[in-house]
């Protein structure tokens, strides 16, 4: 068995190091924190000219016609240079409809998502605790077989930008997803901000009006949660590895009684237990995203590389911030963005908790166990 990428996916890496290199520069990035919109939207010209945006999307409507390998070493590299701009929200809810949307929404949908005119949102979280359950918000059909949503969202991202959001509900057949357009009559928008800084928005819908995608039978809902997670788990990693270039250059050049901050055991061993936590994190995404793409059953797979993505990122800023000393929490120094996306993300559909919660309920259903 050959466990490397393969040559297209170490070019499509490179490239997208080449790219977020040259835009997502730590002026930039100042620059875009800002900023009205905090969305570099010439980094987003870029990516969708070089096709890296549309890389997963198929070739007939602008895409590269790739898969999700492609798309989560794309979010890595994202990760790494923790750049503003919101690819996995908007190419995973263009991914939902590309697999299940009738043929005249993917034709209007994706040519824009593929060069880049369009964004799109994703809206899976609501108030409480996340427990992988049935969401509260509620779709319903009338007699002329027209929906609308009813319910709460909680921190939808990007929504001062995407004017659709795939929303997840509950109807009388099971859980759905269904398309929202936000600035339709029923639906009020909240903004706030995430704990990275980015702009998004409680959202409530009143009975707004919806557009399903697929069918409203329970599968949908679970087929686009496992894919976010893994791309949070795949932006999670190169948040790590970055946080971890940045304190190697740091503890490099800083010296102490004489000599390199680096050279000292104790600090020695904190970038190993990262390197050690990193590792494990690529490992259990890379499995998961293996399966994903050759259509084998996930088991417990998500779930693993979700709560090591959430519990062995978050080891890996603190302690990243920790070895950079007062530097590590001055705002003019870069390595604490990657301490408040690791923060972000991992909370994002659940903390580590919630993960081992709900991977208990998957033991105990008799889920099996790939990990």
């Amino acid at each position: 068995m050959d466990f490397n990428f393969s040559e297209e996916q170490d070019a499509i890496r490179s490239l997208a190091d080449e790219v977020f290199t040259s835009k997502a520069t730590i002026e930039r990035t100042k620059e875009i924190e800002l900023s009205a919109e905090r969305v570099d939207r010439e980094l987003w010209r870029e990516l969708a000219t070089t096709g890296l945006l549309g890389i997963a999307l198929p070739e007939e409507f602008g895409g590269g016609g790739l898969g999700l390998s492609e798309l989560y070493a794309l979010l890595e590299e994202q990760g790494r240079h923790v750049a503003a701009v919101p690819i996995w929200e908007t190419t995973l809810a263009a991914l939902a409809v590309n697999e299940f949307g009738s043929d005249s929404l993917r034709a209007e949908l994706l040519p824009s998502v593929a060069d880049g005119s369009r964004f799109l949102t994703v809206g899976l979280e609501e108030f409480g605790p996340y427990t992988g359950g049935d969401p509260l918000t509620t779709a319903e059909q009338d007699a002329d077989g027209n929906w609308t949503v009813t319910g709460e969202k909680a921190v939808v991202p990007m929504t001062h930008v995407a004017n659709l959001a795939l929303v997840s509900a509950t109807a009388s057949t099971g859980t759905a997803l269904l398309l929202v357009d936000l600035s339709t009559e029923g639906v009020t928008l909240e903004q706030t901000q995430s704990t990275n800084w980015e702009i998004c928005a409680n959202v409530t819908f009143a009975g707004a009006p919806a557009q399903l995608i697929g069918a409203a039978d329970g599968t949908t809902v679970p087929w686009l949660i496992d894919r976010v997670e893994l791309a949070l788990a795949a932006i999670q990693w190169g948040v790590g590895s970055g946080a971890v270039a940045q304190a190697v250059t740091y503890l490099n050049g800083r010296k102490q009684f004489g000599r390199p901050l680096a050279t000292f055991q104790a600090v020695n061993h904190q970038l190993a237990d990262c390197y050690i936590d990193l590792e494990a994190m690529r490992v259990t995404l890379w499995q998961a995203a293996w399966r994903i793409s050759e259509g084998l059953d996930l088991g417990t797979s998500v779930l693993v590389a979700k709560w090591w993505a959430t519990d062995g990122g978050q080891r890996v800023v603190h302690r990243t911030t920790h070895v950079h000393g007062g530097m590590g929490v001055d705002t003019d120094y870069p390595v604490h963005r990657h301490l408040l996306w690791g923060k972000q993300i991992a909370a994002t559909l659940g903390g580590s908790s919630s993960d081992l919660a709900r991977l208990g309920a998957q033991l105990a259903s008799g889920v099996e166990v790939l990990a």
